[in-house]
């Protein structure tokens, strides 16, 4: 791939074409991953062990980097994902952030560069975290290289960036409360609250003004609470109360919790006068709760499959706060050699290390 070659000879490049061919025709007797993820750990220490220059190590990186992306491209992976800067990492010296920053983009402006490229080969670029703490340079870079791959199907590179599992995960519950309040304030709350102040007639029974009163009084507190939520001030996407407590959840969630418990005290109260029924209720229930399907659906990472594998480089087996929710089932492959130091044969390790695990792991995945 003319994308990912570094200058090299042509026929130093068909030669390692040829040999990587026959390595992958052996490889896929077996299971091939879909998707494999890594955590791309040990830049600095690269550069502090060969002495280069600071920057350098994330140069090399890079490098190390585009070589990968080929190998996987031409073993057949269709996803690739890579940690490229934490959310943490903003706390690192700001010329240490800004060189990365830098960096970042000078790579994202090649990809628009060979546009044509990327298109030919059908690769789709990704990204993927709270793109609003980038630089505006960046988040308007990463956002035209994404509208110009959108189309593209055969290889998916997702890129992580601003990214951290804890600040998805709770995005993602944040975004499946939202949801569930939504659903249920119009079809519930305002269908008592538009007969507020009316008789309601029902078997040819009129039912006391007063009750559904009660009723409409209960949705407007209701949505009172909702206002209430939404005016809060925001800090990091998250809602904050006065004494300045993270209680966006709990709020949200003791919203629900509340509508439930006025449902049950209407139902014990009313259901004899026809005003709500136990149906009613259930149905009610049912459609509050929130189910695991319905957070992994507001995932930044609902874009592509598990991963099969994960690799991190410079021998560490920590995670790092990346893809916590989605490694259950996982692959885990730790090489010794730093980020710039990985190549074909850590590549190739790291699939039969999945091969060999992969009935197993198919097993737990069945049992979920």
């Amino acid at each position: 791939m003319e994308i990912f070659e570094a200058g090299r000879p042509s026929l130093l490049a068909s030669l390692g074409r040829f040999m990587r061919k026959c390595i992958f025709r052996i490889l896929s007797i077996g299971p091939i991953p879909s998707h494999v993820a890594f955590i791309m750990d040990g830049n600095r220490r690269f550069a502090k062990k060969e002495k280069l220059e600071e920057g350098s190590g994330h140069r090399a990186g890079s490098l190390a980097l585009m070589s990968t992306l080929k190998y996987c491209y031409e073993l057949g992976v269709k996803y690739v994902t890579i940690y490229a800067f934490s959310i943490d990492n903003f706390r690192r010296r700001p010329d240490e952030v800004q060189l990365i920053m830098d960096l970042i983009l000078e790579k994202i402006e090649g990809l628009l560069r060979d546009e044509n490229v990327v298109n030919a080969y059908g690769i789709r670029v990704r990204f993927v975290g709270t793109l609003k703490l980038l630089s505006e340079p960046v988040r308007v870079a990463a956002e035209k290289v994404a509208r110009a791959s959108a189309k593209n199907t055969k290889f998916v590179l997702v890129i992580c960036i601003a990214y951290s599992s804890t600040d998805e995960i709770v995005h993602a519950v944040q975004e499946s409360c939202k949801y569930k309040l939504n659903k249920i304030e119009p079809s519930n709350s305002n269908r008592a609250c538009n007969d507020g102040n009316e008789q309601v007639e029902e078997n040819g029974k009129k039912i006391d003004s007063t009750i559904t009163h009660g009723v409409q009084e209960s949705c407007k507190d209701e949505t009172d609470k909702s206002r209430t939520i939404n005016a809060k001030p925001m800090y990091n996407g998250v809602t904050k109360e006065a004494g300045g407590t993270d209680n966006a959840n709990t709020v949200i969630v003791n919203s629900i919790g509340d509508k439930w418990d006025d449902a049950h005290e209407l139902e014990a109260t009313r259901t004899g006068n026809g005003v709500i029924s136990v149906e009613e209720i259930d149905k009610m229930l049912s459609h509050s709760s929130i189910k695991l399907v319905d957070i992994e659906k507001k995932l930044h990472m609902a874009v592509a499959p598990d991963p099969d594998i994960l690799v991190r480089t410079s021998g560490e087996s920590r995670l790092s706060n990346f893809l916590l929710w989605q490694t259950s089932n996982c692959s885990l492959y730790s090489p010794k050699a730093l980020w710039p130091e990985i190549g074909l044969r850590h590549l190739v390790w790291a699939v039969i290390t999945f091969q060999r695990n992969h009935s197993y792991l198919e097993k737990k995945k069945k049992q979920l």
